[in-house]
C-alpha cells in the first residue's frame, strides 16, 4: 500500500473460507485515499488509526461498492463527491469469497467475485468479474441478484454501522430513534415501506379502474337509449308489416264475406225450393184425406138414418121410464134424508137424557169421587198413556235412524255420481287429447316437416323460398328433419328430453342471414324461432375417444345420424349431445350419473325421460316433461297412430261404461230420494201422534191434580122433570120416524119396479142403441178430421201462394246480385295480392271485415304516430349499436380482468400484512430475550418494550445494587459507560436477530470509559466469534486490551499527512 501501513498480530492466520465475506477491498482516488488495499480476515477484523486517517472511508467504500446511494452513506450528496480532490475518477473494488454450499454461480464466477465500481464526474458504472479478473456482468440487476443471494444489506445498521449512526444510536435516549433503529435493523422498515407502497399502488389502481368504469356509464346509457330506439324502430317495422298484412286480409275478407253470404243465400234458395215440394206434398196429402173421409161420412150418415127409423119408439119409451125412475129415486132420497134428520134429533135428545142422568148420578156420587178406586183407575190410565207414549217414541227413533241411514246412502251415491262424472270428464279429456294427437301424427305422416313446429314451419319454408335470393347460403332447418334416430321406439323420449328444443331450430351461416330469416319468420307469423349461427364451411367434427364419456352406454350423438355435417356439428357444439349418456331404466341412470364418476359426462337421460346430472356436490334428478311429444324422429307413425287409436277406443268404452253406471246410480239416487220423502212423512206422522199423546197425558195429570169444585146447578127434581119432557118428545119423534120409514119402503119398491122395467126395455133395444151411439161417435170423429184436413189444405195453399213462391223469387234476385258483387270484390282483391299468399299466411276466412277494417284504422294511426318520432334507418342504428357494443364489451372485459387481478393482489397484500404483524410480534419477543441474555454477562437485567402503534422502543435496565430495586427506563439516567454497554447489548441482540455474511461497526466505543470499553470489547469479540459471521470493527482507540486469537486480525491505518 502506498498511503497506509497495515500490520497483523497473526503471522500465520488460519485459512477459513465462507461464501459472501469480504476478502479484500481496494480504493483508488476515493475520498482521502489515492490507493488503498486492505485484506480482511474471515472472522474478526479490527482497524485502528488516528482521526482523519480514512478509517470510515473503508465502510463508505463498502456501501458504494454494493450499490448504496450517496445520500445513504450520510457522507455526500452525489457519488462524484467521493472522488478525491484533483482527480477525475474513483474506483472501489471489493472481492467477495464465493466458496462452499452457498456459492453464487461458481461455474461462472469461480471462488472469488470481484465487484468493481467506477465513478466519474458524469456517471458511474459497475463491473462484476470472476476470480480470473474477466468481466462477467455490468448491470445493476446482476449486482442486486448477488446482494440478494448473500443477503447483503449495506443500508441496514446491523450490517454496516457508520460512525454517524454509532454516535446517534449510542448517545440518543429518544424512544422513537431507538424504534427507528430497531425497525430498520430487523428489515421491518423495508417490508413496511414495501407493503405500504404496494397498498398505495393498489389504491391508485382501484381508483383508476373505478374512474374508467365510471367513464363507461354515459356510453352504457347511450347504448341503452340506442337499444330502446332500435326496439321502437323494429316496432314500427312490425306495425308496417302488420298493416300491409291486415290490408291484404281485409281485401280478401270482403271476398270471403261475399262468398259466405252467397252460400247462405244458395242454402236459403234450396231451402225455399224444398219448402215448395213440402207444401205441395202436404196439400196433396190433405186432399186425399178429404176425399177419403167425405166418402166415409156419407156412408155413416146413411147408417144413422136407418138405425134412427128402427129405434125411435124404443127411444121414446126409454126416456119415459128413465124420467119416472129419476122421480122415484128423488122421492126416496128426500124421505131418507128426512128420516135421518129425525133420527139425529132423537139421538140428541137421548144424549141429553143421558147427560141429565149422569148429572144426577154425579150429584149422588160426588162424595165418593175421590175414593181409592177412582185414584187407581186414574193411575192405571196414566200408566197406559205413558206406555203408549214410550212406544210411539221408540217408533219415532227407529224411523229417525232409518231416515239417517237413507241420507247416508244418498250422500254416498251422490259422491259416487260426482266421482263417476269426474272420471267421465277425465276420459273425455283424454279422448280429445288422443284424437288431437292422432290428427297431429296423421299430419306429420303427410308432411314430416310439421312435426317440428306445426303449420308455421310450412309457412316459414314458403317464405324462405320466396326470399331465397336474399340469403348468402340457404338456411338449414328444422334440424329434426335432417336427423335420423336408431332404435326410435326405445330412445325417442330420451332424445326429446336431451335435444328436443334444438330439433325445431334453423341454422344460418352469418348474422345477415339470421336477420333475413327472422324477417321471414315474422312474415310467416312464427314467433320465437330459434336461429343458430354456424359456419357451414366447417367439416364434420372428429371427436377423440378420450373426450367422450367412458361408458358402455350409448350417447345421444351415437344414435343420431345425419347426412349434413353442419347439423351434426351443431348438435355437438350447441347441444353437447356427445356428453349426454342414454340408459334404459331409472336405477341404471342413478348408478351412471352419481356412483361411477364418469369423466366428460354432462347429463344422463333414461328411456322414459328422466334427466340426471351432478354439479359439484349437488345431485339433481328431473322428472319427465309431460308436454314432450315423443316419436318425432321415428321413420313411420303407423304404430303410434294404431296405439293411439286403440287408446282412443278404450277411452270411448270407458266413457260409455261410465255413463251407464252414472245412469244406474242416478236412478238409484231418485229411488232413495223418493224413499227418503216417504220416510220423512211417516216420521212426521209418528211425531204428531207423539205430541197428541203427550198433551193427553199432560191433561190427565192436570185433571188429577185439580180439585173438584163443581156443584150441581139445579136440583134433582128439576132434572127429573126435564128428563120426562125429553122422553115424551123422543116418543113422538120415534112415531114420526116409523111413518117416514114406511114411506121410504114404498118409494124404494116403486123405484125398484121402474128400474126393472127400464132394464128390461134397455136390454131389448140395447144392440140398436149401442150401434146408433157408436155410429154417431164415428160421424163426429170423421167430421172433425174432415174439417181439420180442409183447414190444413187451405193453410198450405195460402203459404205456398203468399210466402214460399214470393220468398223464392226475392232470394233468386238477391243471389244474382250477391254473385255479381262477389265477382267484383274478387277482381279487386286479386289486384292487391294473390289468394295463395293469403292462404300461406294462415288465411282470413274466419275474419270479420268490419273488425279488420277497425284494426287497419288503428294500426295506420299508430304507424303514423310512431313514424314521426324517428328519421334514421334501422340498419344504421343496428350497425352503430353493434359497433359500440363491441367496443364497450372489450373495455368491460378488460376492466373486469383488472378488478379481478386487483382483488387478488389486495387479498395477497392483506395476507402479507397479517404475516408481517405476526413476525413483528415474534421479533419483539426475541429482541427482549437476546438483550436480557447479553446484560446478564455484567450482572445486569433488563427488558425492551416495543410499541408498534406509537413507534417507540424503551430500554428498561435494572442495576445490581442491593439497596435499590427500582428500574431505570431512560438510558440517559445511567452513567456513560453503563449507557454505552446497555446500548451495545441492544445492538448485539439486534445483530443476533439478523443474518449477513459480514458486519461492520465504526467507533462503537466512542463514549465508553476504559473499564466499560474492556468489558464491551470482550463481549463484542466473544459474540462475533460465537456468531460466526465476518466482523469489521473500526475504532480510534487502543485495542491492545483485545485478547489474542488466531481468528482476530488487527490492522492500523497510517497517520494522516500534515
Amino acid at each position: 500500500m502506498a498511503d497506509a501501513r497495515v500490520f497483523s498480530d497473526l503471522t500465520h492466520p488460519p485459512n477459513r473460507s465462507q461464501a459472501g465475506i469480504i476478502s479484500k477491498i481496494r480504493l483508488e482516488n476515493f475520498m482521502c485515499h489515492s490507493n488503498l488495499e486492505i485484506e480482511f480476515g474471515d472472522w474478526v477484523n479490527f482497524i485502528t488509526g488516528q482521526n482523519g486517517s480514512g478509517k470510515s472511508a473503508i465502510l463508505t467504500a463498502l456501501c458504494v461498492a454494493f450499490g448504496s446511494r450517496a445520500r445513504g452513506t450520510q457522507r455526500a450528496n452525489t457519488l462524484k463527491d467521493f472522488i478525491k480532490t484533483g482527480c477525475s475518477y474513483a474506483v472501489v473494488q471489493a472481492e467477495i469469497k464465493n466458496q462452499g454450499e452457498d456459492a453464487f454461480k461458481p461455474e461462472i464466477y469461480g471462488d472469488i467475485i470481484i465487484v468493481d465500481r467506477r465513478i466519474s464526474e458524469s456517471t458511474s458504472s459497475i463491473a462484476l468479474k470472476n476470480s480470473r479478473g474477466r468481466r462477467v456482468a455490468s448491470k445493476k440487476e446482476d449486482l442486486r441478484e448477488i446482494i440478494e443471494h448473500f443477503n447483503i444489506d449495506v443500508e441496514n445498521p446491523c450490517v454496516i454501522m457508520s460512525q454517524d449512526k454509532s454516535r446517534e444510536f449510542l448517545h440518543s435516549g429518544n424512544a422513537k430513534d431507538k424504534f427507528k433503529f430497531f425497525f430498520k435493523a430487523t428489515l421491518l422498515q423495508q417490508v413496511d415501506d414495501l407493503l405500504k407502497g404496494i397498498e398505495k399502488q393498489l389504491n391508485d389502481a382501484t381508483a383508476l379502474v373505478n374512474h374508467l368504469e365510471e367513464t363507461l356509464r354515459p356510453i352504457l346509457k347511450e347504448l341503452d337509449e340506442l337499444q330502446e330506439k332500435i326496439k321502437c324502430m323494429e316496432f314500427v317495422e312490425e306495425i308496417s308489416h302488420q298493416l300491409q298484412l291486415l290490408k291484404k286480409k281485409l281485401a280478401w275478407s270482403w271476398v270471403y264475406e261475399a262468398d259466405r253470404k252467397l252460400d247462405v243465400q244458395q242454402k236459403n234458395i234450396e231451402k225455399l225450393k224444398g219448402r215448395i215440394l213440402t207444401c205441395q206434398e202436404k196439400i196433396d196429402e190433405q186432399h186425399l184425406i178429404i176425399e177419403k173421409f167425405s166418402d166415409q161420412l156419407a156412408n155413416k150418415k146413411t147408417q144413422i138414418a136407418n138405425i134412427m127409423e128402427r129405434t125411435s119408439e124404443a127411444r121414446r119409451m126409454k126416456e119415459d121410464l128413465q124420467q119416472s125412475l129419476s122421480m122415484a129415486l128423488k122421492e126416496k132420497l128426500e124421505l131418507e134424508g128426512e128420516r135421518e134428520r129425525r133420527t139425529n134429533d132423537i139421538q140428541k135428545m137421548v144424549q141429553q137424557v143421558k147427560v141429565l142422568e149422569q148429572q144426577i148420578h154425579d150429584f149422588h156420587e160426588q162424595h165418593v169421587r175421590s175414593t181409592q178406586v177412582e185414584e187407581n183407575e186414574m193411575e192405571e190410565r196414566l200408566r197406559s198413556l205413558q206406555v203408549k207414549l214410550d212406544e210411539v217414541n221408540v217408533n219415532w227413533e227407529r224411523l229417525k235412524e232409518e231416515e239417517d241411514a237413507i241420507i247416508q246412502m244418498l250422500t254416498m251415491i251422490e259422491n259416487d255420481v260426482e266421482k263417476i262424472s269426474n272420471q267421465i270428464e277425465d276420459a273425455e279429456r283424454s279422448h280429445r287429447e288422443v284424437s288431437s294427437r292422432i290428427r297431429e301424427l296423421q299430419m306429420h305422416q303427410t308432411n314430416k316437416v310439421t312435426a317440428f313446429g306445426g303449420g308455421r314451419v310450412s309457412n316459414l319454408l314458403q317464405a324462405v323460398e320466396r326470399h331465397h335470393q336474399r340469403f348468402s347460403n340457404p338456411p338449414i332447418g328444422p334440424i329434426g328433419v335432417h336427423v335420423k334416430l336408431e332404435h326410435g321406439d326405445m330412445w325417442s323420449m330420451a332424445i326429446e328430453s336431451a335435444v328436443g328444443i334444438l330439433l325445431n331450430a334453423f341454422i344460418v351461416t352469418n348474422h345477415k342471414d339470421s336477420r333475413v330469416l327472422r324477417a321471414c319468420a315474422r312474415e310467416a307469423n312464427y314467433n320465437h324461432l330459434q336461429i343458430i349461427i354456424y359456419d357451414f364451411a366447417r367439416p364434420r367434427m372428429n371427436i377423440p375417444r378420450h373426450m367422450l364419456p367412458q361408458t358402455s352406454h350409448p350417447t345421444a350423438f351415437s344414435i343420431m345420424h345425419s347426412d349434413n355435417p353442419t347439423v351434426l356439428n351443431v348438435l355437438v357444439d350447441v347441444g353437447h349431445c356427445e356428453r349426454q349418456v342414454l340408459v334404459k331404466d331409472y336405477d341404471t341412470g342413478k348408478t351412471v350419473a352419481f356412483d361411477q364418476r364418469i369423466s366428460n359426462l354432462k347429463e344422463v337421460y333414461t328411456s322414459d325421460g328422466y334427466k340426471m346430472f351432478s354439479r359439484g356436490s349437488a345431485q339433481t334428478i328431473l322428472p319427465p316433461n309431460k308436454n314432450i311429444r315423443a316419436g318425432r324422429l321415428c321413420g313411420s307413425f303407423d304404430n303410434q297412430i294404431k296405439n293411439l287409436e286403440k287408446d282412443s277406443l278404450e277411452a270411448k268404452e270407458h266413457i260409455l261404461q261410465g255413463r251407464g253406471i252414472k245412469r244406474s246410480k242416478e236412478t238409484e239416487l231418485r229411488n232413495l230420494q223418493d224413499k227418503l220423502s216417504s220416510q220423512k212423512r211417516r216420521r212426521i206422522n209418528v211425531e204428531r201422534d207423539y205430541r197428541s199423546k203427550e198433551f193427553e197425558l199432560h191433561d190427565v195429570k192436570k185433571l188429577i191434580s185439580s180439585e173438584e169444585t163443581s156443584v150441581p146447578s139445579s136440583t134433582v127434581d128439576e132434572l127429573h122433570q126435564e128428563i120426562s119432557k125429553l122422553q115424551d118428545r123422543i116418543r113422538e119423534r120415534e112415531i114420526f120416524v116409523e111413518k117416514l120409514q114406511m114411506e121410504v119402503n114404498e118409494a124404494a119398491i116403486k123405484a125398484k119396479d121402474f128400474r126393472i122395467s127400464f132394464e128390461n126395455l134397455c136390454e131389448s133395444a140395447k144392440s140398436e142403441i149401442d150401434a146408433l151411439a157408436e155410429t154417431e161417435k164415428e160421424v163426429m170423429t170423421i167430421e172433425t178430421t174432415l174439417h181439420e184436413a180442409e183447414s190444413k189444405k187451405k193453410h198450405f195453399e195460402q203459404v205456398m201462394n203468399t210466402r214460399v213462391l214470393s220468398d223464392l223469387k226475392n232470394a233468386e234476385a238477391k243471389y244474382r246480385e250477391l254473385e255479381q258483387n262477389c265477382k267484383d270484390d274478387r277482381n279487386k282483391a286479386s289486384i292487391i295480392c294473390a289468394e295463395s299468399e293469403i292462404e300461406a299466411l294462415g288465411g282470413c276466412k274466419d275474419s270479420n271485415p268490419e273488425q279488420l277494417s277497425a284494426q287497419v284504422t288503428r294500426w295506420s294511426q299508430k304507424l303514423q304516430r310512431e313514424s314521426q318520432r324517428f328519421s334514421e334507418s334501422i340498419d344504421d342504428l343496428r350497425m352503430l349499436y353493434e359497433k359500440k357494443e363491441r367496443r364497450i364489451s372489450r373495455k368491460q372485459q378488460t376492466y373486469k380482468a383488472f378488478r379481478e387481478k386487483l382483488e387478488a393482489c389486495d387479498k395477497a397484500l392483506q395476507l402479507r400484512w397479517s404475516k408481517f404483524e405476526r413476525n413483528a410480534t415474534l421479533l419483539k419477543r426475541q429482541l427482549t430475550w437476546q438483550f436480557n441474555g447479553h446484560l446478564k454477562k455484567k450482572g445486569i437485567s433488563g427488558q425492551i418494550r416495543v410499541n408498534y402503534e406509537e413507534q417507540t422502543l424503551s430500554v428498561e435496565v435494572k442495576m445490581p445494587q442491593d439497596a435499590s430495586t427500582s428500574s431505570v427506563r431512560d438510558t440517559r439516567g445511567l452513567s456513560g459507560g453503563e449507557r454505552s454497554f446497555s446500548t451495545l447489548c441492544f445492538a448485539l441482540a439486534l445483530h443476533e436477530m439478523t443474518e449477513a455474511p459480514f458486519r461492520a461497526m465504526d467507533e462503537f466505543d466512542v463514549f465508553m470509559d476504559a473499564v466499560s470499553r474492556k468489558i464491551s470489547l470482550d463481549a463484542i469479540v466473544d459474540f462475533a466469534l460465537a456468531q460466526g459471521s465476518q466482523w469489521i470493527f473500526i475504532t480510534p482507540h487502543d485495542i491492545s486490551m483485545v485478547k489474542h486469537d488466531e481468528r482476530i486480525k488487527k490492522q492500523q491505518m497510517a497517520a494522516p499527512r500534515g
